[in-house]
């Protein structure tokens, strides 16, 4: 399977400058630039100590100065809160600075926070998403952009940069919910799949991508899916679950709300938060733990792009080590 990483800005003790929280990630992405992972993907969040990462953009560029053979992802360009030419414009200059190492993945958001403060009503927010989707595809492989839509209209409007990848750069949307794989599918767009639903709805959900494509005489073959999945090691299975149990504790309180968990569940049941993620969510054991649970979902999932979150510097360095090796191809 390839493995990237969901690389979370995450300021949990505040006693700790944030500066060193940016300094320990940029750490890690250089491991990665030299130990074969495929790509980082930066996490775009708001208004909350759980990833402070406002602009994956600006971020990316800082990232692309320290490596030379990652790809670069945003995991995800939270496309309703932006103007879609100013998307555009600035993924495709980073495409160019990088030499075409950029993964575009963008994102509606589901925090009620980012939506209110952003002053963009949940209600249009799928519908804005999903035209900002369409307008940066059509600015990056037109000469000249025209677009009449609900919310943007421009007339013939020369968009610059270019990105170096073409058409374009590769291009994910994130597909939590059934109408949103949907959507994908009849667009043919590919998907990233998201780090907080069990792994059977995950795999219930990329089943429902796969037909949704075939239905709409779109190819499967040759596209990559990744799957994001928390991930805690520890030489000791024990030792594990306490960073897993730690994580699902931080995850929750932090920036996922308990009513939301039941929206990640195909019962959607209301269950308890740190319940949810150590059941079915979290992968966490020893090295050789992980390496069987990987290898049995790569089969059942099948889990072929592993979007690996790490729930603590242990377990990423345990990973890049002692399951990475047997598991990345």
């Amino acid at each position: 399977m390839k493995v990237g990483v969901l690389q979370f800005f995450g300021w949990r003790d505040r006693s700790v400058p944030l500066e060193d929280v940016y300094d320990r990630a940029l750490a890690r992405i250089e491991v990665m630039d030299r130990t074969g992972y495929d790509a980082v993907w930066l996490a775009e969040h708001h208004f909350t100590g759980y990833s402070v990462c406002p602009s994956v953009h600006m971020m990316a560029t800082h990232v692309a100065a320290r490596t030379r053979n990652l790809r670069i992802g945003t995991a995800v360009t939270l496309a309703a809160f932006y103007h879609p030419l100013r998307i555009a414009e600035e993924v495709a200059l980073l495409d160019v600075l990088t030499g075409g190492r950029v993964n575009w993945g963008a994102g509606r958001g589901f925090d009620p926070r980012e939506f209110s403060v952003f002053d963009v009503p949940v209600a249009e927010s799928t519908e804005r998403f999903r035209e900002a989707v369409e307008i940066v595809l059509a600015a990056w492989t037109n000469e000249r952009l025209t677009f009449k839509g609900r919310f943007h209209r421009y007339e013939d409007v020369e968009v610059l940069p270019k990105p170096r990848q073409q058409p374009h750069p590769p291009t994910w949307v994130a597909a939590s919910s059934p109408g949103a794989v949907e959507w994908a599918a009849s667009r043919g767009h590919s998907i990233l799949m998201d780090p907080h639903s069990p792994h059977h709805e995950i795999a219930r959900k990329f089943a429902l991508y796969r037909e949704g494509l075939d239905e709409a005489g779109h190819e499967f073959a040759g596209r990559q899916i990744p799957m994001g999945r928390l991930v805690a090691v520890a030489e000791t299975d024990a030792e594990a679950e306490a960073i897993a149990r730690r994580g699902a504790r931080w995850t929750a309180g932090a920036y996922i709300p308990k009513e939301a968990i039941a929206s990640f569940r195909e019962d959607k049941q209301a269950v308890d938060p740190v319940d949810h993620y150590l059941n079915d969510v979290v992968i966490h054991g020893s090295p050789e733990r992980v390496v069987d649970t990987l290898l049995r979902l790569q089969s059942e999932m099948p889990l072929d792009y592993l979007l690996l979150s790490p729930l603590s510097e242990k377990t990423f360095g345990l990973f890049t080590d002692r399951v990475l090796p047997h598991v990345a191809g």
